[in-house]
């Protein structure tokens, strides 16, 4: 578990505007807040990914995940709080005025409620949800340590939160709650 110096330095450059590498419940990811437009454009540019296929977002709550959902959409929120806080990415009907850089071309959003400690103490110190994507370039194989965060990525990354995997190597499962499909592992 990252020490609490290391988790406020952290939350301190995401605020700021940077991007932070971290593991996640099972591979290196990178976080930013999700409500700055700016960083969120440098997160898909470094990764080299469509911005039309949106974003996760994670958090170490509900009512941190809350905000981007319809709030017509009570059954797929119900649905979705039978997987949380766990490994489960859940895509659900996005509120009108959520964020088109993190929706991409859909009218959904991905959001999971981690369970994993170090990412779920992450957004508590930094004090809301933040964008949680895979740290490697789009379509290559997952980042496994911060060497290879270093090594693919450069000094796109302004800082990296070292902590242990809980499932090394497995990605987060992705259920869309609107019909069950999943879309992930």
């Amino acid at each position: 578990m990252p020490s609490q110096h290391q988790l406020a330095r952290a939350a301190r450059v995401l605020r700021s505007g940077g991007v932070v590498a971290h593991v996640t419940e099972g591979v290196w990811g990178l976080a930013c807040d999700p409500l700055q437009v700016d960083t969120v454009l440098r997160v898909i540019a470094l990764k080299r990914r469509d911005v039309a296929r949106g974003l996760i977002v994670i958090g170490a709550t509900p009512e941190d995940l809350a905000p981007f959902v319809d709030p017509e959409a009570a059954d797929a929120w119900d649905k979705a709080a039978r997987y949380w806080p766990g490994p489960v990415t859940c895509v659900l009907p996005a509120r009108a005025d959520t964020p088109w850089w993190l929706t991409g071309d859909h009218n959904s959003i991905a959001l999971r409620q981690t369970a994993h400690a170090p990412s779920a103490a992450l957004s508590r110190v930094f004090g809301g949800p933040l964008v949680s994507t895979s740290a490697n370039l789009a379509g290559r194989p997952p980042v496994r340590s911060a060497w290879q965060v270093r090594a693919r990525l450069g000094h796109g990354v302004d800082f990296i939160l070292g902590s242990r995997a809980d499932a090394p190597g497995v990605p987060s499962q992705i259920r869309d709650m609107r019909n069950g499909q999943i879309l992930r592992g």
